[in-house]
């Protein structure tokens, strides 16, 4: 009998872990010429209409130059085997951060074939990145729990989660402001100058996995996501260093969402300078992804706008 195995993902993978992915879309779409959205052949869609639908993943194009990323050390690409066939696959990134998360491995995606969901895979998945995290010396593995999230979903019956933090969207007027600080571009790239930094502003699911998404500029070579702006800047703002990324919205040209490093926590003092930066480059709202006890720093404008992320440790399940 042939025997489940995990391995690590290797570029001949592509096109089957492209393929995980792309089952989990039920209905393509794309707007006609009057803005209409249609239901359309997966073949008939461009490489950005594709990416719309879920990111690198949703064309081989794309996930080849994902899964090269990955393999140079911005992630960890996993699959699940029986035989020759890849069934399953788990991405995950090692980050460095300040309590409550330290040392810990941040599983991003969890995907298995709908045949085989069930059969071991997450498991044996699960199994192969907690095996990785020790040799990492990562005490942790956490992965992000929103609504019906497959990472999640795939894995709730047979693991664990205990809360870590809590984060949520709020949305605060751009606005000038009487406060002195500094505003540079930084087009480094290299993911340690965040090492032992936390994300205050952004942190969806891991500041390392935020900043490979978004620091390097590997997407902008698709027209329509180099379209849309993306400011990446080192502010200095009473005494608080950071990056910063600036991202407008697809839909929304004059708002942006903020993404946020520092080895501090958020002050008013950097909230003011982001507000005054983005209104002096014609931005009128921003939007702001941040912990529960981190909502009193952007100040009374601040509004609730949309969801909610629950970031957890994951741990297995005694058996009963």
């Amino acid at each position: 009998m042939t025997e489940l195995q995990v391995r690590q993902a290797t570029l001949d993978d592509t096109q089957a872990i492209s393929a995980l992915f792309r089952s989990q879309i039920q209905v393509w779409q794309r707007f006609d010429a009057e803005g209409r959205v249609q239901d359309v052949e997966y073949h008939q869609l461009t490489i950005y209409e594709r990416w719309l639908h879920g990111g690198p993943w949703m064309s081989v194009e794309t996930a080849a130059i994902q899964l090269c990323q990955l393999l140079i050390g911005a992630g960890i690409p996993l699959v699940a085997t029986l035989g020759d066939e890849v069934v399953g696959y788990a991405e995950a990134y090692h980050g460095h951060e300040p309590p409550p998360f330290g040392d810990h491995l941040h599983v991003a995606y969890l995907i298995v074939a709908p045949d085989f969901v069930g059969r071991g895979a997450e498991d044996a998945l699960m199994g192969a990145l907690r095996e990785r995290a020790k040799t990492l010396k990562a005490k942790t593995l956490t992965v992000s729990r929103v609504g019906d999230a497959t990472a999640t979903v795939q894995l709730q019956d047979h693991f664990d989660f205990e809360p870590l933090c809590r984060v949520q969207r709020m949305s605060l007027p751009a606005r000038t402001g009487q406060i002195f600080y500094r505003a540079t571009e930084h087009t480094n790239a290299d993911a340690a100058q965040i090492r032992g930094w936390g994300m205050p502003v952004g942190r969806m699911t891991s500041a390392r996995q935020e900043w490979e998404h978004l620091w390097p500029p590997t997407w902008e070579t698709i027209p329509e996501l180099r379209n849309q702006r993306t400011h990446r800047l080192h502010v200095s703002a009473a005494g608080q260093e950071a990056f910063v990324c600036f991202r407008q919205q697809l839909y929304d040209p004059r708002s942006v969402d903020i993404y946020c490093w520092s080895p501090k926590p958020l002050t008013n003092q950097l909230v003011s300078a982001l507000r005054d930066w983005a209104h002096r480059e014609g931005y009128r709202n921003l939007y702001w992804v941040v912990a529960d006890d981190t909502v009193k720093t952007l100040g009374p404008e601040a509004e609730l706008s949309g969801y909610s992320v629950e970031i957890c440790a994951v741990t297995p399940r005694e058996p009963a």
